[in-house]
């Protein structure tokens, strides 16, 4: 008898559709206990995933059996970010319709490079294209590109900074490449890790940056800056990732614009302050930079990946990006591939969309503001409790906290992490160790924020309890 090939045994699967309800339950069930579960993993459940340690398979699999194994063994030690009380790193939670969007668009599986590969890819970019330039307040021919985070967006605005200062010097990069090329300066003050990456794969390397000088907040002070002229890059910063303040843009960028400097702003979950009535006093002039760099997947509460590069200079990020083959179909409508270094990407624009078209304004508006009422309510509890100080003031979502000692900061951040009612990192700030917390989930609470100082508290009373030789 003749065995199934195995592309009989997938369209058989197709048509069954066995494995897709499997998935769907699986799915359905993780999120009806996402907001009670642990906020990491038991330690059971690390131990488990010892399962996958196997040799590569010789034979095919049975599809159901595959989906079955992930989810018994690799959903109880996945990271609940998708709940209201992981605070670790800046990590968003998913609005529902983003995952029903992300869910819809991976049946599709859309790769929006050229129109003709994906209309409807096309379509959704350029539309929220537009809706990104009027929540932003940005020039009218800002453009867009889609990308998988701020790490990437970031490389993509200082890629096309450095093609247009290189050019009006009369060098093209794309032609004569960075070996003898005039040189480039880039003024920052406190650059979050993913733009020294971002300075580093450009070949700029961090010995090149000039350091502005920065207030007891991180943001940089205007005074400070050194001259500044048409070869320079600054970049500055819309939510520094401990204190989440926000750089002078205004005073800054005028300078940078009298001097012809190209001013990129990382505002991977701060530059949503711009789109909030109550917030928009803390990014008062950032529309007057030349590229910017913002996640979906932070504060807008998108699934992961999913970025944004938004330039005012369209020919620079283009010719930065430049993307040319005979076989590329190019449209009079959009081609996305002009836009981001990667050519095969799925369509993010999906979820994107979505959460935009389902939110609106006012979604955004309310969403964004109870995440900042949920920290300045963190940081209100925690200062009531003996034994914490919170170290920044609280503008956006972003409270650091430590104990008398540094010792102190990090057994009772060790204790906190695992009791697992709430989930922190850890960072350094003025020389001390520090607890942060950051807020970025729709689903965050009062309740859960009550539950979560409850957890330091008891962290430190696990810390100060006296030992059996005491």
């Amino acid at each position: 008898m003749k065995k199934n090939t195995i592309q009989e045994k997938m369209f058989l699967e197709l048509k069954q559709k066995t494995v897709f309800e499997s998935t769907q339950k699986y799915g359905l069930e993780y999120l009806d206990n996402v907001f009670e579960r642990n906020v990491y993993p038991t330690e059971e459940s690390l131990k488990n995933l010892s399962v996958f340690e196997e040799a590569f398979p010789k034979k095919s699999s049975d599809a159901g059996q595959v989906i079955e194994v992930l989810n018994q063994f690799g959903g109880p030690a996945t990271v609940p970010t998708l709940g209201g009380r992981y605070f670790g790193f800046v990590c968003g939670s998913a609005l529902p319709v983003a995952i029903a969007a992300k869910n819809l668009g991976t049946y599709w599986d859309q790769c929006p490079t050229m129109n003709v590969l994906s209309p409807i890819g096309a379509k959704l970019e350029s539309v929220v294209e537009g809706w990104l330039i009027e929540l932003f307040n940005l020039p009218k021919d800002t453009s867009a590109g889609f990308v998988s985070g701020t790490t990437t967006a970031n490389l993509c605005g200082l890629a096309a900074a450095r093609y247009r200062i290189l050019k009006r010097q009369g060098w093209d990069i794309n032609q004569k490449g960075l070996y003898a090329a005039p040189k480039i300066r880039i003024v920052t003050g406190q650059a979050h890790s993913s733009v020294i990456k971002a300075l580093q794969l450009l070949g700029f390397g961090q010995e090149s940056i000039e350091w502005a000088e920065v207030d007891d907040q991180g943001r940089v002070i205007p005074e400070s800056l050194p001259e500044l002229d048409e070869n320079t890059i600054v970049i500055l910063q819309a939510g520094n990732v401990n204190t989440g303040s926000f750089d002078p843009f205004e005073e800054i960028c005028d300078k940078a614009q009298k001097a012809n400097s190209w001013v990129h702003i990382d505002g991977a979950f701060g530059l949503w302050a711009e789109a909030v009535d109550g917030l928009r006093h803390l990014t008062k002039g950032c529309n007057m930079a030349t590229s910017w760099a913002v996640d979906g997947h932070k504060t807008l509460n998108t699934p992961y990946d999913c970025g944004i590069i938004l330039c005012k200079d369209r020919e620079a990020i283009t010719s930065a990006l430049e993307t040319s083959g005979a076989y590329l179909d190019k449209s009079d409508n959009r081609d996305g591939m002009y836009y981001t270094p990667e050519m095969s990407r799925r369509a993010r624009i999906i979820e994107l969309w979505a959460s935009m078209k389902y939110l609106g304004k006012q979604g955004i508006d309310e969403m964004v503001s109870i995440m900042c009422d949920r920290a300045k309510q963190f940081a209100k509890e925690i200062n009531s409790l003996n034994g914490f100080v919170v170290e920044n003031e609280v503008v956006f979502n972003q409270v650091i906290v430590r104990c008398e000692t540094d010792a102190t900061t990090q057994n009772v951040l060790k204790n906190i992490q695992e009791l697992r009612e709430c989930w922190l990192g850890g960072s350094v700030w003025k020389d001390k160790k520090v607890i942060r917390v950051s807020i970025c989930s729709w689903a965050t609470t009062e309740k859960d924020v009550r539950r979560s100082v409850n957890s330091f508290k008891e962290a430190l009373e696990m810390e100060n309890a006296p030992t059996e030789f005491e």
